[in-house]
């Protein structure tokens, strides 16, 4: 048995994420960043725009078009939320209105004050007041808003290996973090906390795209990354930030669903330098019956990413029963060496009990190791296991010498052979970003 280096201990300790670094990071910023205009803002507030915001009332009063809740407040009065306050008969908040409230980029308005969001495939019709399906959109009076621009649920310090992102960068600290919502319902979502929640269900932060830039530069991060929930259902504050941290320096990275129009798919992907969809399986009766969605959306995605010429990496997630049917598995590869080609990175990960999936049992290594297998039958050069820590099919390996390039212990980088994108060994090309392209402006 080989012998493990303190070094390598701390490393792999640190993969498992037992050490819980980005935490202290995010907090340590947090502590320091309460500017004495947001501690002004909150004593203060700021007044909102009559017909945009809120209506007059007879007798002095207001109704509140901040939520649903439509609030009827008197004068001296506030709101459920308690952050918006009658005053003199114009109502105030004390929350930034730029960060609380932002036009969605990708809709059309229709007759009556309804609009349509035109994001993602489900083109959700909204009437006024109405939300989407992923919560976050809301229509007010004919305008379709993001209500989570600026408004992170959590966020991070982690490495591109959580992901799994395995050919961008190794080992590199990202500064990854989402808000609320999804446009998908998976049943088995290990953050359905979060990604199934409104934006009134969840605590967030107040962070600006000019924020998060800066919390990442001062973090010493080398890339962004937007995940935890479903980045399309932020989608004008992932571009956002991801157009201001591509002039900074700053690489970006999006995990995802794929369930993304066409249009809106390829305006992001000029801002955005590696991309992991999550292939959840390979039949529109899963899609349907585990995600509420369809399948055909995001093989077209898949070519869409591959088109534009931005890295990708795809993951299947094996549930029991439900998706690692070998006979499906084969198909699946051969769809992705035939359209995506055969150096795609593909990973197997395993399921775990969770949210409304808690009945089935863990996926068993021996299927992974047989979809693996599959994979490479059909001619897939990078394939990976993925939540099995120390398996050797963590390992990225040569598929020209057999030599080993990456060795990785769960999400942690131990050894690293791959040189100017080449095999060090044999000069054999690999795919992938294996350095950041510009150095991060300090």
């Amino acid at each position: 048995m080989r012998r493990i280096s303190r070094r390598d201990f701390i490393k792999w300790m640190g993969g498992l994420g037992i050490f819980a670094l980005g935490g202290r990071a995010f907090l340590s910023y947090a502590h320091r960043k309460p500017t004495p205009s947001m501690t002004e803002l909150m004593a203060q507030g700021v007044e909102l725009t009559e017909g945009e915001d809120y209506v007059k009332l007879e007798g002095g009063g207001v109704q509140c078009l901040g939520c649903l809740n439509r609030c009827v407040i008197p004068e001296g009065g506030r709101g459920i939320c308690g952050k918006r306050e009658n005053r003199g008969g114009k109502l105030y908040s004390n929350e930034r209105k730029e960060m609380s409230l932002k036009e969605a980029m990708f809709y059309r308005r229709l007759k009556d004050e309804y609009v349509q969001c035109e994001l993602c495939p489900r083109l959700c019709v909204i009437p006024d007041g109405g939300r989407s399906f992923c919560r976050n959109k809301e229509n007010r009076r004919g305008k379709l808003y993001t209500l989570v621009y600026g408004k992170p649920c959590t966020v991070n310090i982690t490495r591109p290996e959580n992901a799994p992102l395995y050919h961008f960068v190794p080992g590199h600290e990202r500064l990854a973090l989402a808000t609320v919502g999804c446009n998908f319902r998976c049943k088995y979502c290990q953050n359905w906390q979060i990604s199934q929640a409104r934006i009134e269900e969840s605590g967030c932060y107040d962070l600006s795209p000019e924020d998060v830039v800066e919390l990442a530069q001062r973090e010493e991060a080398k890339s962004i990354s937007f995940t935890y929930t479903e980045p399309i259902a932020f989608y004008e504050y992932v571009y956002a930030i991801s157009k201001l941290a591509r002039e900074r320096g700053f690489m970006s990275s999006i995990v995802s669903n794929g369930f993304i129009n066409p249009e809106p798919l390829r305006e992001v992907l000029k801002v955005m330098d590696a991309v992991k969809i999550d292939l959840k399986g390979f039949t529109d009766e899963f899609y349907r019956n585990v995600s509420s969605a369809e399948l055909k959306p995001v093989l077209n995605s898949l070519n869409i990413v591959k088109e534009e010429g931005v890295y990708l990496e795809i993951v299947n997630l094996l549930v029991p029963t439900f998706n690692d049917d070998p006979g499906v598995i084969k198909k699946m590869c051969k769809w992705i060496k035939e359209n995506l080609g055969d150096n795609i990175p593909l990973h197997f990960t395993r399921f775990f009990p969770n949210y409304k999936l808690n009945h089935l049992p863990s996926t068993p290594v021996q299927t992974l190791e047989m979809a693996s297998g599959i994979a490479q039958e059909v001619g897939l050069k990078y394939v990976y296991i993925g939540n099995v820590p120390g398996h050797d099919a963590n390992n990225t390996y040569c598929p020209k010498c057999g030599k080993l390039l990456v060795r990785r212990i769960h999400f942690a980088v131990m050894e690293n052979n791959v040189v100017n994108s080449r095999c060090k060994f044999c000069g054999c090309k690999i795919p992938g970003i294996w350095e950041h392209p510009i150095s991060a402006k300090k």
